[in-house]
């Protein structure tokens, strides 16, 4: 008998290799490589493929469609981040760091579900059926007549679930502890979450059953496992937030039946994630009067209009090389707005720390935020405060030219709607709002004119 051939997969990209290495080439990740047998997979269908192979249909891009069923879980956030609610025959992958309320969010959803009569099923393969009671009587929904199971056995799972009527909707928490016995490695392998996941997708689709999967997240943020997990699962949602704040973020960056980056806003209580309507005026907190290196943001999260609060500090540095410090904002972001500053209005930054803050824990990643942080970090350094019913938005090219951005209307409709009466924007910008008093700004200098006009 021939000796089976041994590959080693990384458990944090999925990278096979030959042989053992300490440190992954790949992606950097240190001990990472475990031992797996080597798959026996076909490599070519043969000189006669194509006598074999069944004629499919093909079909033109033009026809008419029955509207996708949606099963609404009666929490509008969440509904609003999966595209209006569940879909059947779905797969969804839920990724967050542990504690965050991953598990806290799919229990309240899928108990709604049932209190509607959809069948629902809860299957733990980290907590013990007793563990979800407790959380369930401290929610107040140990009345849902949601059907539980603690059990890590991928067989065993789609025995139970094919047994009689399929119920509509499936947890599957977490996908990492999932194990098939027809691989050899151990659960959270790479093969295993691979496997796993195939079958659990396999199944939905056969069986018109929506299935949600919760998957841990490695020191980086992502999804563990194989990058090809994202890929196989037809929507992938971001649970976010920072333990030292209550709000968390239920975030969408795949959506095959809804839009992408359209973000849902909880707020963590005793009796577990309340929804939050008004986001802006969440994050804006209790600002009370006009404060040194702080600037409000108007900015889109999808569809959704949301105005933050962005803090700056500039301080005198006694270091070579000052501090740069970022929560939540792109630190090479604020590298080049700090560059363009320097280079196009002679604010000398470079001699200074600075550290900046976006209030209440959201991250942001659109290129609009450049002139609210601009703003910021001229009001830190000359010591002026920009007018409390003030806010900024704008993106800033490297020759100092303040360039338009899109959805101005939603922006200022936001804003105006929280009792805001000034915006400074990019020249050239089509809106039709002209109820708030607007600056329209072409080049950096004007907002340093503007904010510090005595500023040296």
């Amino acid at each position: 008998m021939a000796k089976q051939k041994r590959i080693y997969v990384c458990n944090s990209c999925g990278t096979t290799y030959g042989k053992w290495m300490g440190q992954c080439e790949a992606c950097g990740e240190w001990n990472s490589l475990t031992e797996e047998a080597s798959e026996n997979m076909p490599t070519g269908l043969g000189k006669s493929a194509s006598a074999k192979g069944a004629i499919i249909e093909l079909s033109s891009l033009k026809g008419e469609d029955e509207p996708l069923p949606r099963m609404g879980s009666k929490i509008g956030e969440f509904d609003r981040v999966t595209g209006g609610g569940l879909v059947p025959g779905s797969a969804i992958l839920i990724g967050g760091d542990p504690g965050i309320g991953k598990s806290t969010l799919l229990l309240q959803a899928v108990s709604n579900l049932a209190r509607n009569g959809i069948s629902t099923v809860y299957i733990s393969g980290e907590e013990s059926v007793a563990q979800v009671r407790m959380r369930a009587e401290r929610l107040d929904l140990a009345d849902s007549p949601v059907s539980l199971a603690s059990e890590t056995n991928l067989r065993d799972i789609l025995a139970t679930l094919s047994k009689g009527k399929c119920p509509d909707v499936v947890v599957i928490d977490s996908i990492q502890t999932m194990y098939a016995d027809t691989i050899e490695s151990a659960p959270g392998t790479v093969a295993q979450v691979r496997t796993s996941a195939q079958e659990l997708i396999r199944f939905a689709k056969k069986r018109n059953v929506c299935v949600l999967l919760v998957g841990h997240v490695t020191k980086d943020g992502q999804i563990a496992g194989p990058r090809v997990l994202e890929h196989m699962v037809d929507t992938v949602l971001y649970f976010e937030g920072d333990r030292g704040h209550q709000f968390r973020i239920l975030r969408a960056v795949k959506n095959r039946f809804g839009g992408t980056d359209e973000i849902g806003v909880f707020e963590m209580s005793d009796l577990g994630l309340k929804e939050v309507p008004n986001p802006s005026a969440l994050f804006l907190g209790d600002r009370d009067g006009d404060v040194v290196g702080s600037a409000v943001f108007a900015g889109m999260e999808g569809s959704r209009p949301m105005l933050v609060e962005i803090q700056a500090l500039v301080a005198p540095s006694s270091l070579g090389t000052p501090r740069r410090a970022v929560v939540g904002w792109d630190s090479a972001r604020l590298a080049m707005v700090i560059a363009v500053l320097d280079a196009r209005c002679g604010l000398g930054l470079g001699a200074y720390d600075i550290y900046l803050n976006v209030a209440g824990g959201l991250k942001i990643s659109e290129p609009a935020a450049d002139l609210a942080v601009a703003a910021a970090l001229i009001s830190s350094l000359s010591g002026d405060p920009i007018t409390g019913e003030t806010i900024i938005f704008g993106e800033i090219a490297l020759s100092g030219e303040i360039r338009p951005v899109g959805q101005a209307d939603a922006r200022l409709k936001e804003a105006e709607k929280l009792g805001f009466t000034q915006a400074f924007i990019p020249s050239k910008m089509k809106y039709k709002n002209a109820k708030m008093k607007t600056a329209e700004l072409n080049q950096l200098i004007k907002l340093v004119d503007i904010i510090a006009p005595n500023l040296e």
